[in-house]
């Protein structure tokens, strides 16, 4: 958010038409602004509002506020005296001025508009947010200064309201408020559509949520590209392909994205991304059939079969290989003479677990025996499984003194379930 915002609102700060109170004319309609009835403070308030060097503005309002410390025209006073400190850049003291004007009318929208803003780039999220929505709750309840054209009083409001907006939404991003964020950002969008500093934050607010909401925040994400320029929207954009990647399940379509939020601020109509659904256990194992016999599968994918197929495809597959004599290639995770507990699958083996008990036929001697950890070719027969954990029984069991055949080594991981 540039500093010139802020400067915007405080050069709205209109000073009201102030009257001395001279004779009342018959049939005079009463003036909305404060009358001042005392010609000295009269005098000093006009002194002090008609001054054009800002430093010498302060110095008569601060003198005014002194000397007349109870006028009806104190708010437009601290109103006046807070776009002066502005005007001179000492962000502390209109900071100061701003809570001086919120003890006198806690609903002072530009007072709130203020602290909301420095606050933000204080990073005190709590208190911005905070004086952000209470100025949003305020603006409608301002009233239109005498003298200022309705389009004038329209235009103010509305950048108020976006910048209260902005504030809100941002402050509540920082919080992780979701929901806030992303209501109060969308509003600023929709106020002021080609803004990069609100249309990114709001795609963050959706695509953080939980859950995301990838339709709003891939589309946000792509508009904000288009808005960025250099490194930054380099950085953007890869950064929006590869959430619509992982959500859409390849990258076909995004540059359809790119062009919808080039050319509208918002989702048009009907718009929308379609969610990339993997295809379950019991799916992968009937494509898997489609391409192999039942034979020539992997170990891990007899796994994904046995543990998870269609009963049709598990009848298949525990009808190719059962009972027959088949050489692989594992990892001991337990040795015993009687039976070798060994990991067959690429994930088992990383995750240190046994899906292969292996009996061999008599006993194993002990120059023999396979230490844990050691990669053995092995053969046998399998005689019964479990699905869940897998754990596949394997009689007539004996050690290779060669490798296993190539096609039956446990480089296949586990089709995943999600």
């Amino acid at each position: 958010m540039k500093m010139s915002a802020l400067a915007i609102v405080l050069a709205l700060v209109a000073v009201a038409p102030v009257a001395a109170a001279p004779q009342a004319q018959p049939g005079a309609s009463a003036s909305q602004a404060p009358v001042i009835k005392d010609p000295a403070e009269y005098n000093a308030y006009m002194a002090a509002i008609q001054e054009k060097d800002p430093t010498a503005e302060i110095s008569a309002l601060e003198s005014f506020l002194v000397q007349f410390p109870n006028s009806v025209v104190k708010v437009d006073a601290l109103e006046t005296l807070m776009g002066a400190y502005q005007k001179t850049g000492n962000a502390a003291k209109v900071g100061e001025t701003a809570n001086r004007l919120l003890a006198i009318a806690p609903d002072n929208v530009r007072a709130l508009v203020v602290l909301a803003y420095t606050e933000r780039a204080a990073q005190k999220w709590p208190d911005a947010l905070q004086h952000a929505t209470h100025g949003l709750d305020a603006l409608p309840k301002m009233a239109k200064p005498d003298g200022m054209q309705d389009a004038d009083f329209a235009k103010q409001n509305a950048q108020m309201s976006n910048l209260l907006n902005s504030v809100a939404g941002f402050s509540a991003l920082q919080l992780k408020n979701l929901p806030d964020a992303q209501k109060y950002l969308r509003a600023a969008v929709v106020g002021d559509p080609n803004n990069l500093e609100n249309v990114y934050p709001l795609a963050l607010a959706y695509l953080t949520a939980t859950p995301p909401d990838y339709v709003n925040g891939l589309f946000f994400i792509a508009r904000a590209a288009d808005l960025a320029s250099g490194a930054g929207q380099a950085q953007i954009q890869a950064y929006g392909k590869s959430v619509y990647t992982k959500y859409h399940g390849s990258d076909q379509g995004w540059t359809d994205v790119l062009a919808a939020a080039k050319s509208a601020p918002e989702p048009p109509a009907g718009f929308t991304i379609a969610q990339y659904v993997p295809p379950t256990p019991a799916q992968q194992c009937t494509e898997l059939m489609k391409t192999k016999e039942p034979k020539d599968l992997s170990f891990a994918e007899w796994e994904l079969c046995l543990s998870a197929g269609a009963p049709e495809d598990v009848d298949k597959v525990w009808q190719a290989i059962k009972g027959k004599t088949l050489q692989m290639e594992g990892v001991v995770i337990q040795a015993s003479p009687d039976e070798l507990q060994i990991a067959g699958s690429e994930d088992d083996i990383d995750q240190k677990r046994a899906d292969i008990i292996l009996k061999p036929t008599g006993t194993i001697p002990p120059r023999l025996m396979p230490k844990e950890g050691a990669t053995l070719d092995f053969e046998g027969t399998p005689d019964s499984y479990t699905p869940s954990p897998f754990v596949m029984t394997m009689e007539k069991g004996a050690l290779l003194t060669k490798a296993a055949p190539a096609h039956k080594p446990p480089v296949h991981h586990k089709a995943t379930t999600n």
